[in-house]
């Protein structure tokens, strides 16, 4: 009896079908044996698997019940907020030490930050600390397996690079006292540099007012657009700021690049053009100032370009997107444009050198290398060259060499020397793009290099051509297309005769968009020959802009018609190069000291960012 009692106390009822539940009988309960007997392995093991389950969940709520149900961060801050800071009088002894160990951390925070923030304050008025010896790096050297994005999301040590001891890739850096130059009120500024200085601060404080933040600014509507989402306007200028040292200016523009620059956009950008601007940008405000938040920056951002070079040739593809590293060629084409692969070795050849990892300058040795071994016509190269079998395409050709065989002419009877174009390699074309007005700079700078006397003479012959054709149109600005000229010997064509030329061939191309390549001539000439001439032709420019371009009490904008002085027309756009390039031209251009931005430790990239010649 005593054992039936006990059988039935154990028994359970698992709802077996009606032969096992039949009315009062002891048989409709099974007992716990006869009925696991019955069960098949699968459901034995479900069971055990509950039960341990169970158990284990028992061990593990237990022992925090016995300690009288602890609180969590979360649930301290909790009680703190809710009862202003005092503990719940059930709150036993070891919650309140654990509330009394928080307040003693967080006053510990607070401490370290304002000594943190005190210190910050010390920096941003005195510049960076000079360092008394070199501070070596040691960061890792190139990775063959390791040329795609890091994942997004992270910050930017997510996205430094990861230390190889095997193959380390030491960096000598020290701290550029130049900084402490720029913001010296005492430094010597002539009276056209105020000017300039002025035109900067003016744009800058309508781009601040209107626009702050985003790309691109429209003064006339006073709205912004997107490009690439970076605040464009802000980095490519911090260069322009420091230079100019406005003090002001540079620790608004540093602020907003500590607090709000992120690069983890879903956008597709151009590599050549976010390389020369935004990279070029941030490494030279880092090689100015020597602040590390800049080259951080730098850094996040060449690890998001990397992809556009595992292209099967190793030739770039134009577009990438930042935030999931996808490389591509353009929307409108197969093809990536010859000049803009071949532009972009300063910046990731710095960026090896500021960093010590050697991937950056790796790829972009590989593209010079394969586009030399290809096959070219007496050095002229096709404008397009396809990423993925890396072979030119494309009918008009550019200057690469052996420039005077092919593409130098001159027009008569003014004898203004121009560059032209080759159409299909055949065909010559008689235009030439203000874009092509660098050409004289580059030119003189190869002459102070050792390159032969011809090159500063086609220099100053094709300066005083790029003058020409703003000193000749009415608002004394240049078109963007500013020469069609036939190549007529044998008609007498007057240099007056050029604008009838020009309005019946190029109605389209009147415009100005503030563009600084003439002005970099300008410069480049007078740094190397000390003649005042390209001064004063510069300040002409600088006046024409000016009057032309400046939109009275917002800023500056490009306009339609430089042909006609009383309805020139906006376009309703300020171009971030015109405070990365054109402005900061004019202020190097009006200085009479040359140890600014000295030429023999500066190379200036496609944007105007100096950039630090290397000795090796």
């Amino acid at each position: 009896m005593k054992g039936s009692s006990s059988r039935r106390e154990l028994s359970i009822n698992l709802g077996f079908p009606d032969e096992y539940t039949n009315g009062k009988d002891l048989r409709q309960r099974q007992s716990i044996l006869r009925v696991w007997r019955r069960l098949s392995s699968l459901q034995r093991s479900v069971i055990c698997l509950v039960l341990i389950l169970g158990g284990l969940s028992v061990l593990y709520i237990y022992p925090a019940y016995q300690r009288g149900h602890r609180l969590t961060d979360e649930s301290i801050q909790s009680v703190k907020r809710s009862g202003g800071g005092k503990v719940h009088e059930w709150a036993n002894d070891e919650v309140k030490e654990n509330i009394d160990k928080q307040k003693r951390l967080e006053k510990l925070k607070q401490g370290a930050k304002q000594q943190i923030d005190e210190i910050m304050q010390r920096v941003r008025k005195k510049g960076p600390p000079k360092l008394k010896n070199k501070q070596q790096i040691q960061v890792p050297g190139p990775n063959e397996n390791d040329r795609a994005l890091p994942p997004p999301g992270g910050g930017d040590d997510q996205n430094a690079p990861v230390k190889n001891k095997e193959n380390d890739f030491h960096v000598d850096q020290k701290y550029n006292t130049e900084f402490d130059y720029f913001f010296d009120a005492d430094r010597p500024v002539s009276d056209r540099q105020k000017e300039v200085v002025d035109a900067f601060k003016f744009a800058w404080d309508g781009y601040k007012k209107y626009a702050w933040g985003h790309d691109e600014f429209h003064p006339i509507s006073r709205t912004h657009s997107e490009w690439f989402g970076v605040g464009l306007t802000i980095i490519d200028s911090i260069d322009t700021v420091v230079i100019m040292g406005l003090k002001e200016q540079y620790e608004d523009a540093r602020e907003w690049v500590r607090s709000s620059l992120k690069f983890d956009k879903d956008k597709d950008v151009n590599l050549f053009e976010i390389t020369i601007r935004a990279l070029g940008g941030l490494l030279s405000a880092f090689h100015l100032t020597g602040d590390e938040l800049f080259k951080i920056k730098a850094v996040d951002l060449g690890n998001r370009l990397l992809p556009c070079f595992n292209s099967p040739s190793k030739i770039p593809f134009s577009d990438v997107n930042l935030l999931t590293g996808k490389a591509h060629p353009p929307r409108w084409g197969p093809d990536s444009s010859t000049s803009e692969v071949t532009t972009i070795q300063l910046e990731f050849r710095d960026l090896s050198r500021v960093t010590g990892d050697s991937r950056y300058e790796a790829a972009a040795h590989e593209v010079s290398e394969h586009v030399h071994d290809l096959p070219k016509m007496d050095g002229l190269v096709p404008i397009f060259i396809n990423a993925n079998s890396g072979e030119f395409r494309g009918l008009k050709m550019i200057l690469f060499k052996l420039l005077m065989t092919h593409l130098l002419r001159e027009s008569q009877p003014n004898n203004l020397v121009y560059i032209g174009e080759l159409l299909s390699g055949r065909t010559f074309s008689p235009k030439m793009d203000h874009l092509v007005c660098y050409l004289p700079g580059t030119l003189a700078l190869g002459h102070k290099n050792g390159l032969p006397d011809d090159h500063l003479d086609l220099a100053k012959k094709l300066t005083k051509t790029c003058y020409h054709m703003y000193a000749n149109m009415p608002t004394k600005l240049v078109l963007k297309l500013f020469i069609l000229i036939k190549h007529l010997v044998a008609k007498k064509i007057s240099l007056s005769s050029l604008n009838v030329v020009l309005r019946f061939r190029v109605p389209l191309d009147a415009h100005n968009l503030l563009r600084p390549e003439t002005v970099e001539s300008l410069f480049y000439l007078y740094r190397f020959t000390g003649d005042k001439m390209y001064q004063d032709w510069g300040w002409q420019i600088f006046k024409a802009f000016m009057k032309y371009t400046k939109v009275e009490g917002i800023g500056f904008s490009s306009i339609n018609n430089v042909k006609s002085p009383t309805k020139p027309g906006w376009r309703d756009k300020l171009e971030s190069f015109f405070l990365a390039e054109t402005l900061k031209y004019f202020y190097l251009l009006f200085s009479d000291d040359f140890n600014l931005i000295p030429l023999d430790k500066y190379v200036f990239n496609s944007e105007a960012h100096p950039l630090p010649i290397y000795k090796s």
